[in-house]
């Protein structure tokens, strides 16, 4: 590659500096995914909430976050992309001192909305400016560097929110939001240039089916164990409007002339792929996440900081791999390396599904090591794949597309697990205790009934270890399906294609402050 052309797209002073504010402020929204999660107990008492509702909290950031996200894109063209980052921030600020204040549930939920909707365009702008500041040379080590802020937040998140929650108050979980934004608003006010306005006109229809698909896919998802799936009228008519509300919306952005992503996003196959991936990782990884704390906490009783700390051991595998990915791509096939993670994470959880309920806490830290050198190998190659073909200025739509794929794929893969475990469980019980017999047990029922309370008691210590074994099972059977879902993704892979070096005459403009 010639000197002119190792150039950044957007130049910027202080560049290092800027990266700090750049990834602070990410960081900071991907933390507050999961950081509040611990903290549910405490605030549902505190704020008097029902054991059903509270779970309103989390869905009304999530929704809020899907339903901007789309739109990214458009808003940077519109309006500039500093002006929307600094905007971000500030809103997601102000929204996290009021949740901080909230007194009633209903306060809580609007404020958490708010606090989505600010944090909605943080993680697609972040990933779109990392890429523009850095020389295309310098972009494999910018993408490692987005990544550890995407894949350890989530596993941070409940040591941080545990301990907040344990040692002061569950308000802090909101409140330590406040000092790091505002010294990020600081270092983006004075350091962050601005990219050029494009006009766009905004497509209000497509649009509006996006929102309402996403909005009824997430409520469908979130609201599905609790209803009992498919069993409630509820579950029904959301995916309905889900279902119909998507069709309509590809439809119209195949048929529509100024559809709401452009059309060349689609067409280009690496990131078109990518986002298959993007999708994948949410949906294997992420809902991996998900099941490791009930497990860790319900069978082998951990506390919530010890199970956070035990799960840190995938956030070191990603930041080894990530720091090491940069460099590796210029020897090795970033291809190659994409499928090696997946089959590393598959490994991982394959390891997994020989857990037992009497061990200690080295296999656990052994596995999510090795799952996190996995994510690593895989997320950074696949990042400069998917924007290596694009062209700069579709790099925050780009990413909000990236962002948006890896947050539904989450939720879906969240949702399945779960209603696998759930299912599991009750089979995995039904089978071992159809075993239980009075010829198999070392005592006569009989006798043990006539101990009257004592003899109640000796039955249920016995259902309680079915119980125990039951849900092991259905932990075990969700780890096999992740597992497998990893091997089948892997040949995906052979859809990617290298990025081929801008020619002279190519080379991307050059934007200073």
């Amino acid at each position: 590659m010639a000197p002119s052309e190792d150039r950044p797209h957007l130049v910027a002073r202080h560049k290092g500096l800027l990266t700090v504010a750049i990834m602070a402020a990410m960081v900071m929204q991907v933390l507050d995914t999961t950081i509040t999660n611990v903290a549910l107990p405490n605030m549902q008492a505190s704020l008097g909430a029902a054991q059903d509702t509270i779970s309103w909290v989390l869905t009304s950031y999530i929704l809020a976050s899907a339903v901007a996200i789309p739109i990214t894109g458009w808003v940077a063209d519109r309006f500039g992309t500093r002006r929307l980052f600094l905007a971000s921030v500030g809103l997601f600020v102000i929204a996290s001192m009021l949740c901080g204040i909230a007194q009633s549930l209903e306060q809580m939920v609007f404020f958490r909305a708010l606090q989505g909707l600010g944090g909605a365009f943080l993680g697609p702008l972040a990933q779109s400016l990392m890429l523009d500041i850095n020389k295309p040379s310098e972009q494999a080590r910018a993408m490692s560097v987005y990544g550890m802020g995407v894949m350890v937040g989530p596993i941070m998140g409940p040591i941080v929110g545990g301990w907040l929650t344990e040692n002061f108050d569950w308000r802090w979980c909101f409140y330590v939001n406040v000092p790091v934004g505002a010294a990020c608003l600081l270092g983006l006010v004075f350091l962050l240039p601005e990219k050029p306005l494009r006009e766009r006109e905004f497509d209000l229809f497509g649009f509006s089916l996006l929102a309402m698909g996403l909005a009824a896919l997430q409520l469908m998802l979130d609201r599905g164990q609790s209803q009992d799936w498919f069993n409630s009228h509820e579950i029904w008519i959301e995916t309905g409007l889900a279902v119909i509300a998507l069709w309509m919306f590809l439809v119209h952005s195949i048929t529509a002339k100024k559809p709401l992503f452009d059309p060349k996003l689609i067409t280009d196959r690496n990131f078109a792929t990518g986002a298959v991936f993007m999708f994948i990782i949410g949906m294997i990884m992420l809902a991996a996440l998900a099941v490791l704390p009930p497990l860790l906490e319900g069978v082998y009783g951990y506390s919530v900081t010890y199970t956070g700390i035990t799960l840190a051991s995938r956030g070191v595998g990603v930041l080894i791999t990530m720091s090491m990915a940069g460099r590796l791509m210029k020897y090795i096939d970033a291809r190659i390396m994409v499928a090696s993670g997946l089959a590393i994470s598959a490994g991982s959880l394959f390891l997994m599904t020989g857990w037992a309920i009497e061990m200690g806490w080295e296999p656990i830290v052994i596995s999510g090591l090795i799952q996190g050198l996995g994510i690593g190998f895989v997320f950074v190659p696949l990042q400069v794949l998917a924007f290596g073909t694009l062209p700069p200025h579709f790099r925050t739509e780009g990413a909000a597309v990236l962002n948006l794929t890896r947050n539904i794929g989450s939720s879906i893969g969240i949702a399945i697990v779960m209603a696998m475990l759930a299912r599991n469980m009750q089979v995995s019980h039904a089978d071992l205790a159809q075993n239980i017999t009075p010829t198999s047990l070392p005592i006569d029922l009989t006798k043990v009934l006539a101990l009257g309370g004592y003899g109640s008691a000796i039955l249920g210590a016995v259902d309680g270890l079915v119980n125990l074994q039951a849900t092991m099972i259905a932990f075990l059977d969700d780890f096999k399906l992740m597992g497998i879902a990893c091997i089948a993704a892997t040949p995906l892979a052979l859809f990617l294609r290298k990025p081929k070096p801008r020619q002279p005459g190519e080379a991307a403009p050059v934007i200073s402050e």
